[in-house]
């Protein structure tokens, strides 16, 4: 039996982003990246939570002395140590989507037993870990080392797919087995990601096809591949694998758990209509051209896919407990609030109907960076976690109190779980026409401010993400304000674009939030600080306003600070793109920062749309104090004419959090007339 809690309910567990993939000559280290590296005080955080398992690395590469930034083993002393004082259970990896040091690789003979060896190191070192991983999902690795070519050793045939899987599950038998001899009870916890592929009739071949293979790391590893398994033949057939190497796996122990790592888009669709898609998904088998687009996007599909079917499938298939051991979502908050809610729901529907279902696993507790291109492209994309890692310390996020609140109690609710995840509304649908967004007239966000462009793509964007929006004027909020319960959050947009309001506009969204302690979030601008020439204001700099909008928006925040302890204040720069009232000369900003290599750095400008898609999730996070919001110009820089214009340029000692300039500049193109106001809708996380 595995040592692991088995409690009278279903548990939280937690992970980090751990990566170290290689990739050409290059190693990536997402622990190095996310900030994890120089933070021993993330495991503190995480104990905070109420989380007592955890998945944690020391992976191979990490010992090794020429795999890129160096942690060693006292870094995994210090850590693990502080893990066994704060009481928390590790369940140590060894390798994660990587190929080991330089010289050895997935196809090298030695990887399987330099792995064993290594892991014996580890379980020599730290004999209380009883639970280990020692390679995450060696399926999915090979695919994308050695059947797509993306990682190392960037392969591309399926000989090639095989011999890596093979070597990745050898390497796991191996490694329990020289743990073992060091700490006898250590059990296997195996991951895999088992994603099922639907299709059109004439892609059925093909899906089936993909169907057997999603189980080959999971079926080698559970002894279950003999003669009458339909792979054993496939396996043997010019690839390269013998009979001795399937019969080996028949001799060892089988997983004590299973881990199912499940993502939005781990369920796919084949569709031989390729056109119907957008180009990115077509895909080929050599013979047919068809579409591999996400079947959460296909209707016919509903109540097929998503985290409850692919667990009755494992609890079917594998006589062992279930663990989902990676929740996490690249998007809003909102939708990340969504996605962890249902995958948690799934495992308790999942459990209640017989299944051995131990845990959920809330994933990339400090975020990731650049997995919107599998690590192939250093573009420094960051989708954050239970914490946002782009400040001066991790800050918790809406995700960190629903973590803790399932920790404790099992439950949490928030407003935007009012309206489903945007994977069952209409709008994700290929072709979908129409209105966007959600019909829910639950618990809604209160905008405030006169009708105006900007008012309207702030409901819009909200609306996109499926928050339930109305827009109120001072005058009506102020009357009909305090009576409405549904209103959860105030959006205060009476200070936008030089319109500071004086304490008559401003009082009825801070009234009804300051009284009823709600989120709280009020627009200001740059004129609160004055134009100096060769200056960047931050959030805690003294305010020197020089304009009468300056003193009626340095009075605005005064109030607002004085009178609800729990406001967000959001200054943003010059306002660009759908939903602002006057657009830059924009042409001459693109050729300023094609040319320019020096002068005063670039904080100058707020791309909107990027604005409201923070604003709205700092909304949702409950931030408080101060921000400065601006699309920053990356490593280029702005003239000193445009201080001298009289342009005010905001940096930030919080983080930034808004995608670049140069991100917004190529994304928005303005309207002409025949266009109309609306741009298509786009974010780009920073």
């Amino acid at each position: 039996m595995s040592p692991l809690r088995q409690p009278g309910r279903l548990e939280l567990w937690g992970g980090l982003e751990c990566t170290i993939a290689r990739i050409g000559e290059e190693y990536r280290d997402q622990i190095g990246e996310t900030g994890h590296h120089q933070r021993p005080a993330d495991l503190d955080l995480i104990a905070e939570l109420g989380i007592r398992t955890l998945r944690y690395p020391v992976l191979w590469e990490s010992i090794s002395p020429d795999a890129g930034p160096l942690r060693g083993w006292d870094w995994h002393d210090e850590r693990l140590g502080r893990l066994q004082k704060l009481g928390i259970t590790p369940i140590v990896g060894l390798v994660h989507h990587g190929s080991g040091p330089r010289d050895v690789d997935l196809l090298h003979p030695e990887f399987a037993p330099r792995l064993a060896d290594h892991a014996r190191l580890v379980a020599e070192r730290y004999p209380w870990v009883t639970h280990y991983t020692p390679v995450n999902e060696p399926l999915t690795t090979a695919r994308f080392s050695a059947l797509y070519g993306h990682w190392y050793p960037h392969r591309q045939s399926y000989p090639d797919f095989l011999r890596a899987l093979v070597n990745q599950c050898q390497a796991v038998c191996l490694s329990m087995r020289a743990i073992r001899q060091v700490n006898p009870g250590a059990q296997l916890v195996q991951t895999e990601d088992i994603g099922r592929i639907f299709s059109t009739p004439a892609l059925v071949d093909q899906a089936e096809h993909e169907n057997g293979r999603r189980w080959l790391s999971l079926d080698l590893l559970f002894g279950k591949i003999g003669p009458d398994h339909p792979w054993w033949q496939i396996l043997l057939d010019d690839n390269g694998i013998s009979e001795g190497e399937l019969e080996q796996f028949q001799c060892e122990p089988p997983p004590s758990l299973v881990g199912v790592n499940h993502y939005l888009t781990s369920d796919r669709y084949l569709d031989d209509n390729a056109a119907a898609y957008p180009q990115h998904l077509e895909g080929n088998n050599g013979r047919s051209v068809y579409a591999d687009a996400e079947a959460v996007r296909i209707p016919s599909l509903d109540g097929c896919t998503g985290p409850a079917a692919r667990l009755r499938e494992v609890a079917a298939r594998y006589a062992a407990p279930i663990a989902i051991t990676e929740v996490h979502h690249g998007c809003t908050r909102d939708e990340q609030l969504r996605w962890l809610k249902e995958v948690w729901d799934a495992a308790e529907l999942v459990r209640a109907e017989g299944a051995d279902v131990r845990a959920v696993t809330v994933w990339s507790l400090f975020g990731a960076f650049d997995w919107n291109s599998l690590l192939r492209a250093r573009q420094g994309i960051y989708e954050p976690g239970i914490f946002d890692i782009r400040g001066p310390s991790p800050r918790p996020t809406a995700l960190a109190k629903a973590a803790a609140s399932l920790a404790t109690t099992a439950t949490f609710d928030h407003p935007v779980l009012d309206a489903p995840g945007w994977w069952r509304r209409k709008e994700r649908l290929y072709g979908a026409e129409g209105p966007v967004g959600t019909s829910s007239r639950g618990r809604t966000i209160a905008i405030v401010g006169a009708q105006s462009a900007f008012v309207e793509e702030c409901a819009w964007i909200a609306a996109r993400r499926g928050l339930s929006v109305d827009v109120w004027s001072p005058g009506r909020l102020l009357r009909d304000g305090l009576r409405s319960r549904s209103i959860w959050a105030v959006l205060d947009a009476t200070g936008v674009e030089g319109a500071a309001p004086d304490a008559e506009m401003l009082s009825p969204g801070l009234t009804v939030a300051t009284r009823r302690n709600l989120p709280y979030v009020f627009l200001s601008g740059p004129a609160i600080f004055g134009a100096v020439v060769g200056a960047d204001h931050r959030e805690a700099d003294r305010t020197r306003p020089l304009s009468r909008v300056g003193y009626r928006g340095e009075a605005a925040e005064r109030l607002v600070a004085r009178t609800h302890a729990g406001a967000l204040i959001v200054r943003t720069g010059t306002l660009f793109g759908p939903g602002s009232q006057e657009q830059p000369d924009l042409a001459r900003i693109k050729g300023d920062l094609q040319r320019l290599g020096n002068g005063l750095p670039s904080g100058c400008f707020s791309y909107v749309p990027d604005l409201l898609h923070v604003v709205l999730d700092l909304l949702i996070d409950r931030e408080q104090g101060v921000r400065h919001l601006v699309s920053v110009a990356g490593g280029a820089r702005y003239p000193a004419a445009a201080m001298a214009s009289g342009m005010v340029s905001l940096a930030t000692e919080r983080g930034v959090l808004m995608p670049p300039l140069q991100s917004a500049l190529t994304r928005y193109t303005p309207p002409t007339p025949l266009e109309g106001v609306r741009a298509p809708w786009s974010f780009e996380p920073a």
